[in-house]
């Protein structure tokens, strides 16, 4: 899966200045992620703010989407519930013409135990006709997926070919790439630690703000999976700050401002998300004028 090594972008939803969803600005998001080196599209993940969007605005956003992109990069769409039967019927009406892979969150809420959290995705990789990429982001599930559930997993189903982790426990990362099957993808859900992971032997990034600087991150991934050591560290330090800036007040919080600054869509997110302070903008501001 060769598709979804180094930079993949979990792109926002723009709104407009009446809350509506931005096709003019989110056109102008995926064509610059495009032109400036992404390596993947992440469509409907929590950096959309996909908790708020209708089905029908969900339907849309995917649709517009693959049309804009045209093929030109893959596309994974994210899929997660904490109702598993519900996963399972939308993985079923996936366009698998245009879609190349499913994120699914682990279940959130519930905290569930690891063997039920191995019984869902064992249902979801039953009926997926897509690869399927599992995420675990405890922050926000409320619960761990442990590296020995997620090796069972990958050793079990041929389809589950890799994971977005975000449980900001190094340690559980190296586990993971040292005990993984040969091919399994190991992909960091943590901008900060997305380089790291990467010179670990992990795969890349599924980032945030990646889609803020597209050239510049995904070619600090590429550097770092090519084991340009130094090359790959100085584009980290230069990004670094602005990484801690864009989740100070939460995600998409500060990317959306991100973008905003860069006159890529408004700032506009959805309750109950509060758009950035006045103090954040700025720092955001003074980031954007500096960064070389």
């Amino acid at each position: 899966m060769e598709k979804f090594y180094g930079t993949g972008v979990a792109l926002v939803t723009p709104f407009d200045i009446n809350g509506k969803v931005d096709n003019v600005a989110l056109k102008k998001l995926v064509n610059y992620q495009i032109e400036n080196g992404v390596d993947y599209l992440v469509v409907l993940g929590t950096t959309a703010e996909t908790p708020t969007l209708s089905g029908d605005e969900q339907q849309d956003i995917v649709d517009f989407i693959i049309k804009i992109n045209n093929k030109r990069l893959p596309v994974v769409l994210g899929i997660g519930n904490n109702n598993t039967a519900e996963v399972l019927k939308s993985i079923q009406k996936v366009n698998t013409n245009e879609i190349d892979a499913i994120l699914s969150v682990s279940p959130y809420y519930n905290k569930p135990s690891q063997e039920g959290i191995y019984q869902h995705f064992k249902a979801i990789a039953e009926v997926s006709p897509l690869p399927v990429i599992l995420y675990n982001v405890p922050p926000r599930t409320g619960s761990n997926m442990i590296p020995e559930t997620v090796i069972r997993l990958a050793n079990d189903f041929e389809n589950i070919i890799g994971i977005k982790e975000a449980a900001g426990n190094f340690e559980q990362v190296l586990e993971l790439i040292r005990t993984k099957p040969k091919d399994f993808l190991v992909i960091s859900g943590e901008d900060k630690l997305a380089l790291s992971l990467v010179m670990a032997g992990g795969a890349g990034v599924i980032s945030v703000l990646g889609q803020g600087f597209p050239e510049q991150f995904s070619n600090m991934i590429r550097l770092g999976l090519q084991s340009k050591v130094n090359e790959a560290y100085d584009l980290f330090y230069k990004l670094s700050p602005v990484i801690d800036l864009i989740f100070e007040e939460g995600n998409p919080v500060g990317i959306k401002s991100l973008l905003n600054i860069l006159q890529i869509g408004h700032k506009n997110v959805r309750l109950p998300l509060a758009e950035a302070s006045d103090d954040l903008q700025q720092k955001l501001i003074t980031f954007a004028e500096d960064f070389k």
